[in-house]
């Protein structure tokens, strides 16, 4: 293939001619292609882990910080601002991926996250430990960056497994971003759990990993799909050929070429691009957009992000008789198995049906845990309840509305706004988990535990309802497929030779 600019012109009118056959069955997966589809995978989602250590970390350190033969202690409002700041700067952080995934690339995106989140850790590794004046203000600064970059990394990991990898794979690479940040908790919950008087080693520790996923994204290639939309050719066959495991100058590297140019096409009406903005207006955007910002509004109302950033806290409003640092690795642990359970899951039964039963089994747990707080059962023979409620929540939240939302995104936003949407969507789900984590601590102490139990319980319930008449269905469905859903027609017809001539 001609190694030029021309590839996609940006003047010319393109005239329909003729239907192009379906992509996925040109391009069968064999397992040298599949081994190295789910290690480019895995090695883009390693930056993910960093991300759900920040997420999880004020849980174990919060306790800390509020110890009273502490040297310098937060005061309540300041120890509620350390734990919600994060999601202030989060939607920030999501605009900005969607910038940088359309303008810069998946890796690069990657790669400067990593580059930020070590700067936070090592902030809060060296901060004062005699001013807490000072202390609070070197927590707040490194909170804000990791903020940024948890924002940031919601998407471009699982946008870049979405564009590697045959449909085959692609449910569960696309939930590797969901495994890896439970990892990341986990990891944080037992490093809190081994180190509870050391906050700050906990930190260098999770800057020193942190170092070690930067290194190794290092050798990744760039997604063929941006490169393409950069008219960037020859790099896009060279990534193919990697990505696929094809020999230089094998014909399929060619054909995916015009597939991918074939898709790219959409976005262009008589030789001139659609803006971003504008494409808000074609239902090809607007429909997936609407769909996913309920779908996160759904995830963080259910309560889902309140559990882990309080883990420890929230272990003790609920009953649970365990020591809550424990609590908070059980936790973690609970959400890290049934991540992978839900690769299998997903790839059976679909996205529709794990989600169902996610709803369903949210709405039992909260409503259990509810019935605990108004019946305490801590002096009983039953104090085992409020625990095995608890680890039901987070169990039944993984198979659905906590790991969904961020996979999807990947799979349901077209090609050449796939950044752009995402960013967007992650910015609106992130504010709202903002409200949720801010407003907690004050609103189970005005309203009380059970109040709080059963509004999450109820919203669980309207989730369900949402996934059951509206949430598609994409198992299966190549990423033209999904996107020709939306846009509510067959395929469209395109000259291929003319797109692609040089």
């Amino acid at each position: 293939m001609s190694d030029t600019k021309e590839m996609i012109p940006e003047t010319e009118k393109f005239v329909v001619i003729k239907s192009a056959e379906d992509d996925d069955n040109k391009f069968r997966l064999n397992s040298k292609a599949a081994l190295t589809q789910i290690l480019m995978a895995v090695l883009a989602n390693i930056t993910i882990i960093s991300s759900g250590m920040a997420i999880g970390y004020p849980a174990t350190t919060l306790p800390l910080l509020n110890e009273q033969s502490m040297d310098v202690k937060l005061s309540v409002s300041q120890a509620s601002w350390f734990a919600s700041i994060t999601a202030i700067f989060s939607p920030i952080g999501g605009l900005l991926s969607g910038y940088m995934l359309d303008k810069f690339g998946r890796r690069l995106t990657l790669i400067s996250i990593n580059v930020m989140s070590i700067i936070s850790w090592l902030i809060i590794g060296f901060s004062s430990t005699n001013d807490v004046d000072i202390l609070f203000a070197q927590l707040m600064v490194a909170r804000i960056i990791i903020g940024v970059a948890v924002g940031m990394s919601s998407s471009p990991a699982a946008v870049y497994a979405a564009e590697i990898s045959h449909p085959k794979l692609r449910g569960r690479l696309t939930l590797l971003s969901a495994l890896c940040t439970a990892l990341g908790m986990l990891f944080i919950y037992l490093l809190g759990y081994l180190i509870p008087t050391d906050y700050r080693l906990v930190s260098l520790i999770s800057a020193g990993f942190t170092l070690v996923s930067l290194v190794v994204l290092l050798p990744i290639p760039e997604s063929p799909s941006w490169l393409v939309g950069k008219r960037r050719i020859s790099e896009a066959e060279k990534a193919i050929s990697i990505i696929r495991g094809y020999d230089q100058g094998d014909d399929r590297i060619d054909m995916e070429v015009k597939s991918l140019v074939e898709n790219l096409a959409s976005s262009i009406v008589n030789g001139k691009k659609i803006s971003k903005w504008r494409a808000l207006r074609k239902p090809t955007l607007y429909k997936p957009l609407a769909i996913m910002i309920t779908f996160f509004g759904f995830q963080q109302f259910s309560g889902i992000f309140v559990v882990f950033v309080y883990a420890a806290q929230f272990s003790r409003e609920a009953g649970v008789a365990i020591d809550p640092l424990l609590s908070a690795v059980f936790i973690g642990l609970t959400r890290v198995v049934t991540t992978i359970l839900m690769a299998f899951i997903s790839d059976k039964f679909g996205r529709r049906p794990p989600a169902m039963f996610s709803g369903v089994g949210m709405f039992l747990s909260m409503m259990g845990l509810a019935a605990c707080a108004v019946h305490p059962l801590k002096e009983t023979t039953y104090s085992w309840v409020p625990a095995f409620l608890l680890i039901a929540f987070i169990f039944s939240a993984t198979l659905g509305f906590l790991t969904l939302p961020f996979a999807m995104i990947a799979e349901l936003y077209p090609q050449k706004t796939r950044g752009f949407a995402a960013g967007l969507t992650i910015c609106a789900g992130y504010f709202m988990s903002f409200i949720n984590i801010k407003a907690y601590p004050e609103l189970v102490g005005s309203l009380g535990n059970e109040v709080i139990f059963i509004f999450y319980g109820i919203v669980s319930l309207f989730g369900l309802s949402f996934v059951y008449f509206i949430l598609p269905e994409t198992k299966g469905k190549s990423l033209q497929e999904i996107e020709n859903y939306f846009r509510g027609e067959k395929k469209p017809e395109i000259d291929v030779e003319m797109l692609t001539k040089s």
